[in-house]
């Protein structure tokens, strides 16, 4: 993260100053190093905006998750998909709080949720480190579930049709089947990176302790985390598989009509799961809403280095030629100059891009209903900000060192963008 910090912050100043030395003043137009010293503060002040307005979300899901945690509900999830995350994640115990935490964070996100999954992800991630034999670097399974969270698995994004809905598009769930199939590209490929980098990180033979690899003892023994029970039969399992794929085409025809019920449906079920286990849902919830609150100032550092990084990059007009230079050859390939900026900014900056989101589909020359318009949608929801989401997660737990994470992250990325271009050449051509 140092050097992609540092590269990213020197390419937006040498633009700049290259384009300075040249610069013939216009007026009403601020010169290049004037403009890139207005998006440092800018850019600065608006993270630390961004982590204040994060404390209410963090602190409201968090506090839920408590009561979830406190009935017994990640346990019960934790054990429901064992098959699946113990073969992802091997080294985490499979009643770990880390497993309920992660697959909250991933349902929420397949919902469209990307308020609501923040916290959990963070809490997942706080539970991964308590597994960590070296604080401070990443483990494999917090990598991996980096990987998989960047490639943001998405069944219905309620934003997007929202916005689409916004721009007068006659069809604004349109991008379901896109997004779902851009989705699941993304996906496989995050996990396929992860495993492969992991495997190549390690060695062959890698020892226990030894840095870059797991140590599942330590995992169960330390802070009296129990060992794993039995996961439920395999029909129930297999029950449960098919309940959720099963919810896909209910998404898919009353998506715009299941998304308002999505928000107080969650806090309704937890408080009513956690009185029906006899939980003590307000002082649990205080409780966790206190570790949110503590969370969410902890990460503006995080987000203040890399938030201003992206914000230099793109004053610099460093961004623009970069579109310039490759437009040329992307519009050969599906991706017009239109939707070439969503591709760069999408994993470098959540409102950037949905700024160029917001700016394509309501342009009357493209519209949201277009090849174009179809595309930066589908790109919106297909896929998450990977910077931003390394910069709070691994900020939440003071880890530096990342590993391979950004790499995985990126290919998953990139199967993004080229999922989501076939994707709409064929449904939307």
């Amino acid at each position: 993260m140092n050097l992609v910090f540092a590269a990213i912050v020197l390419t937006a100043v040498l633009t700049a100053a290259a384009r300075q030395i040249g610069w013939v003043p216009v007026q009403g137009q601020a010169a290049p190093m004037e403009a890139l010293s207005t998006s440092m503060v800018d850019s600065a002040a608006g993270s630390v905006e961004l982590a204040l307005g994060l404390v209410g979300v963090m602190t409201l899901f968090l506090g839920l998750m408590k009561v979830a945690e406190a009935g017994g509900l990640l346990t019960v999830i934790a054990r429901l998909i064992r098959p699946l995350m113990t073969r992802l994640f091997p080294d985490v115990p499979a009643e770990h709080p880390a497993m309920g935490a992660m697959v909250l964070n991933l349902s929420a996100n397949a919902l469209g949720l990307g308020n609501a999954a923040t916290p959990f992800g963070i809490r997942a991630m706080q539970e991964l480190n308590r597994l960590n034999p070296h604080p401070g670097t990443a483990t494999d399974a917090m990598a991996l579930f980096l990987a998989v969270n960047t490639s943001s698995v998405t069944l219905l994004p309620t934003g997007v049709i929202a916005l689409r809905a916004a721009a007068g598009s006659t069809d604004p769930a349109g991008i379901l089947p896109t997004t779902l199939f851009a989705t699941a590209c993304s996906t496989v490929v995050a996990i396929l990176a992860a495993k492969l980098m992991g495997r190549i990180a390690r060695g062959v033979g890698a020892r226990p302790g030894h840095p870059g690899a797991e140590s599942p003892a330590h995992a169960s023994a330390e802070d009296g985390i129990p060992e794993a029970a039995a996961a439920y039969p395999l029909w129930v399992s297999l029950s449960a598989l098919a309940a959720v794929l099963a919810l896909i085409p209910l998404t898919v025809a009353y998506g715009r009509a299941i998304s308002p019920w999505i928000m107080p449906g969650l806090m309704a079920g937890f408080l009513i799961f956690g009185l029906c286990r006899r939980v003590p849902v307000y002082e649990s919830f205080v409780e966790g809403a206190r570790e949110g609150f503590q969370v969410a100032v902890k990460i503006i550092p995080y987000l203040v280095a890399i938030l201003v990084a992206v914000g230099m990059l793109r004053a610099s007009g460093a961004l623009d030629a970069l579109v310039n230079a490759l437009d040329p050859w992307t519009s050969r390939w599906g991706l017009p100059a239109a939707a070439l900026p969503m591709a760069l900014i999408r994993p470098l900056s959540g409102s950037g891009a949905f700024a160029v989101l917001a700016a394509v589909i309501n342009d009357p020359a493209v519209g949201p209903d277009s090849y174009a318009g179809y595309l930066v949608s589908t790109l919106q929801g297909c896929t998450e900000t990977t910077f931003y989401v390394l910069a709070v997660y691994f900020g939440a737990v003071q880890v530096r060192r990342i590993r391979y994470a950004l790499a995985a992250g990126l290919a998953a990325d990139a199967a993004g963008i080229v999922a989501a271009i076939v994707a709409c050449s064929y449904v939307h051509p």
